[in-house]
């Protein structure tokens, strides 16, 4: 660790002098990109983040959102958190400790706002699926989120996988976390008043993970699986589990007046942000830590980022009972320090017995004193139209077989997704929901992205992974209520690479206010960038949104029922859609623009959202990713097959084009639907369910046959490949 010269200087200019080792190395840590958003802050306000169901917004470990009142008058004082976190680099380094520390310091996110966590989402991205390195890193990164969420026993109920060949030397590991509150249990990570004591409660404190911040805002060298390693932290469940019923019982009681979940730059970390967004300042006694190794100096204890360790500010009248609590659920408990209304200082009692004094600094300055970064941008190229020419039994083979677009069950049946008796809808579906029985709601939960869209147009491409998480909810009935984000990019300081994280915030941005969603939290992970070159800009979205009840349309077809597409212009138009950023090009090669993704989003998604909870409705599936032939795929099973014509003169297009805001509906009512989306979005018939077990596909001159057990076998790419 070492800080930048011109931070340095700002420092000096501060402080009057030169800073101590332990400033310097926090400086480092806090101003690092990874805690201070140096090159994104700037780009961050393009985000709408206000609307009557925000109660705490971005800028605290979670976000807190009112959920609707079940008369649909207002809002309830029932709440969730949204948070959402990226741990890329530790999971290239260690991928089943990177990623369970993941899941372990979303939770304490969860924690700190008073929240109990009811449900866990993964956004997982790799290297080219047949590369023996890249399932290796896909395999202890599905383990490590199993483990850790299994262990606390909080369900991981949604998600999604992506392969792409510039995720080789730099992994995602996106994981967000949905907690449940009421009004009375909110807690914030604002210090309250000078004179409150400082608890730090949970797991003892090593040297593990020492300098994460500044690790993860640096590109991955060659040598990072060894000579990195110290910078990964170890989790252990268990205790995260005891810390999480400690939790419970302590906002119960109202014991915390605020909390800080310790993860990036460790106690300095969450310590110096609790106090300086009080307006504050501390005085933390380094010595009185609870530790689990020996010698550990002042400079280890302040920055280690040892696991499962909360920070709370308690009043002194309610020390004992804090520590009562800790004992009965067998965790470490020290009184560090307390709430002053002066500078942060930290002490530190050597083996002489004297007391060192080794930080002593404004909170605020260390907090929010590093300077942002003003970054060029280069203009992206658009893409040509190349396209292949592929037979189109050969292509409908190669993307429903991928390894993206294939079945992501070897996946979900490793995570214990009913633990807590929530979840109604499983994972495998559009959207998972769990029950909100505090209000009979079902909230349901989408997250994700597609590295092909905004590689391919990072804006547009934005836009429509906006949209779709917001299709995915509506395709089961749910309206869509907030949003959190994680933006992963790399080298910020390269234009081209700029540009496209530029893009990305603007298109999420954009589509989000357009679909009156608030992005109300998030986080930003740049600097994935490897030996083999930066990652696509990736802008996971995990989107929330509310049901009247617990139940769905399912995403399988019925022997009966006409299957109608909504949405896509173009087949109802005779027009040629645009395939950039598809599934086929990337199986395939060849280049083309991205498609359009439609202005008036906000109309089609709440039409569809009422229009999926209708009686006459049967089954509904977001078309997406692979296109309409990996949607009608997925919907075909033993008991029920699909006969469909597609009058078209673009076989290719109409199959495998990826354009957004598109749904599959089969009902029993068409006239209903169509009705229903009068003036919203095209209704195209597609064809009927039948009982034949097979899909059945008329498009042009062509016909395509595959039942139910041979696409069973396309789609099962990953499980052969894993068992």
């Amino acid at each position: 660790m070492s800080l930048a010269d011109s931070d340095r200087e700002l420092v000096v200019d501060e402080l009057g002098r030169d800073p101590t080792p332990a400033e310097a190395a926090l400086f480092e840590n806090l101003w690092s990109e990874h805690c201070a958003y140096r090159s994104s802050r700037p780009l961050l306000g393009a985000f709408d983040s206000e609307g009557d169901q925000v109660v705490v917004g971005p800028g605290d470990d979670a976000a807190v959102v009112a959920l609707p009142a079940a008369a649909g008058d207002g809002n309830s004082d029932t709440y969730i958190t949204l948070g959402i976190e990226s741990h890329n680099h530790p999971s290239f380094v260690d991928p089943f400790d990177g990623a369970a520390t993941g899941v372990g310091g979303i939770v304490r996110d969860t924690l700190s706002m008073g929240a109990y966590p009811i449900a866990l989402a993964d956004s997982l991205y790799f290297g080219d699926f047949d590369r023996e390195h890249s399932r290796y890193l896909f395999e202890g990164v599905v383990e490590g989120i199993s483990h850790y969420g299994n262990c606390i026993g909080v369900p991981t109920v949604a998600g999604s996988v992506d392969f792409h060949p510039d995720y080789v030397g730099n992994p995602l590991v996106n994981v967000a976390c949905v907690g449940l509150l009421d009004e009375e249990r909110l807690v914030t990570a604002v210090a309250q008043e000078p004179g409150n004591r400082l608890v730090l409660v949970g797991n003892a404190t090593g040297r593990d993970g020492l300098g994460g911040a500044s690790f993860a805002s640096e590109d991955l060298g060659e040598d990072a699986e060894t000579e990195d390693r110290p910078a990964v932290q170890v989790g252990d469940p268990y205790t995260e589990k005891l810390l999480i019923e400690t939790n419970e019982v302590l906002v119960e009681e109202g014991l915390v007046q605020s909390a800080r979940d310790l993860g990036a730059a460790g106690l300095g970390g969450a310590s110096s942000e609790l106090v300086a967004k009080g307006g504050l300042g501390a005085d933390i006694q380094l010595d009185r830590v609870h530790q689990r190794e020996p010698d550990m100096n002042a400079l280890e204890i302040l920055l280690a980022e040892s696991q499962e360790r909360m920070c709370y500010e308690v009043r002194p009248e309610d020390v004992d009972r804090v520590r009562e609590v800790a004992e009965r659920f067998d965790l470490g408990c020290s009184v560090i320090g307390e709430v002053t209304d002066g500078n942060y200082v930290c002490t530190f009692e050597g083996d002489d017995g004297e007391r060192e004094t080794v930080v002593d600094v404004a909170a605020e300055f260390l907090g929010e004193g590093a300077p942002m970064n003003d970054l060029p941008t280069a203009d992206l190229p658009t893409p040509e139209t190349d396209l292949p020419d592929v037979p189109l039994d050969a292509a409908f083979d190669a993307v429903v077989g991928s390894p993206t677009t294939a079945s992501k069950r070897w996946v979900y049946r490793q995570y214990d997704h009913e633990v807590g008796v929530r979840t109604s809808v499983r994972p495998g579906d559009d959207a998972a929901i769990v029950a909100v029985r505090e209000t009979e709601q079902g909230l349901a939960i989408s997250a994700g992205s597609d590295p092909l869209w905004t590689e391919c147009d990072p804006y547009e491409g934005a836009r429509a992974v906006a949209l779709e998480n917001a299709t995915n909810l509506a395709a089961k009935g749910a309206t869509p209520l907030a949003a959190v984000d994680c933006l992963n990019g790399g080298n910020p300081e390269k234009p081209d690479v700029y540009a496209g994280f530029s893009g990305i915030v603007d298109g999420l941005a954009d589509m989000c206010s357009a679909l009156s969603v608030p992005v109300v939290g998030g986080n930003v992970s740049l600097y994935n960038d490897s030996p083999s070159g930066p990652i696509p800009p990736t802008p996971t979205l995990a989107m929330v949104g509310t049901t009247d009840g617990y139940s769905a349309p399912p995403m399988r077809a019925t022997p009966e029922g006409t299957l109608l597409l909504v949405g896509d212009r173009h087949l109802a138009d005779g027009e040629t859609p645009a395939v950039g950023g598809s599934e086929y090009l990337a199986r395939h090669g060849g280049t083309d623009r991205f498609p359009a993704v439609p202005d008036d989003a906000a109309a089609f998604v709440a039409t569809l959202a009422e229009v999926a909870d209708a009686d006459h409705v049967q089954a509904t599936h977001d078309v997406s990713h692979g296109g309409l032939a990996v949607a009608l795929a997925e919907l075909v099973h033993a008991g029920a097959g699909l006969e469909v014509s597609l009058d078209t003169a673009d076989p290719t297009g109409a199959l495998f084009a990826e354009q957004a805001g598109r749904v599959l509906i089969q009902t029993t009512d068409a006239d209903a639907v169509r009705g229903a989306f009068d003036g919203v979005a095209p209704v195209v018939e597609l064809g009927a369910g039948t009982d034949a077990g097979a899909l059945e596909v008329a498009v042009g001159d062509e016909r395509l046959r595959y039942d139910a057990a041979d696409i069973a076998d396309l789609r099962s790419v990953i499980a052969d490949a894993m068992e």
